[in-house]
């Protein structure tokens, strides 16, 4: 499959997102890392923009709680371009009523090859790294094959 390479600024569009049992890593991530993210393009679903915007200061642009459809939002986002980064402290032992959200959110990640810190560790990896604060193609597969191909309608 052909690819096409979409554009990362220098100045990074970064969503964060938190389960409830790891806003508090994530904070504390943040704050750590504050004087980082300052000069990126933030959004967080709801309670965890909430929280930071509260906790770290740095401004963020809010969207619903992840179960009341923000982490599908951040995935459309994904799918246009318009989120660089995906940072998601999820919390692997408790489940979650929006799990199926949360899948979508992650493929769409994977889907439009973009970055994703699951844990606080890839997440310090992956913004000190030297690409996070330059310009940066990124290689997506060219999907106008898919979204052409002839489909035969069922009978």
């Amino acid at each position: 499959m052909a690819h096409k390479k979409i554009a990362m600024e220098r100045d990074k569009k970064i969503a964060l997102v938190a389960h409830d049992n790891m806003k508090g890593d994530l904070v504390e991530w943040a704050k750590f890392n504050r004087v980082l993210l300052a000069h990126h393009q933030l959004f967080a679903t709801g309670t965890t923009g909430r929280i930071l915007k509260q906790e770290v200061g740095v401004e963020i642009c809010t969207l619903q709680s992840g179960p009341l459809g923000g982490d599908m939002q951040i995935g459309a986002k994904i799918a246009h371009s318009e989120i660089d980064f995906l940072i998601f402290f999820w919390d692997p032992l408790e489940p979650q009523p929006h799990d199926p959200d949360v899948k979508a959110l992650l493929r769409m990640a994977v889907v439009w090859n973009i970055p994703i810190a699951c844990n606080r560790a890839s997440a310090d990896f992956m913004i000190s790294s030297p690409l996070m604060d330059s310009d940066y193609d990124r290689l997506v597969p060219d999907y106008d094959s898919y979204r052409t191909r002839a489909v035969q309608a069922r009978k």
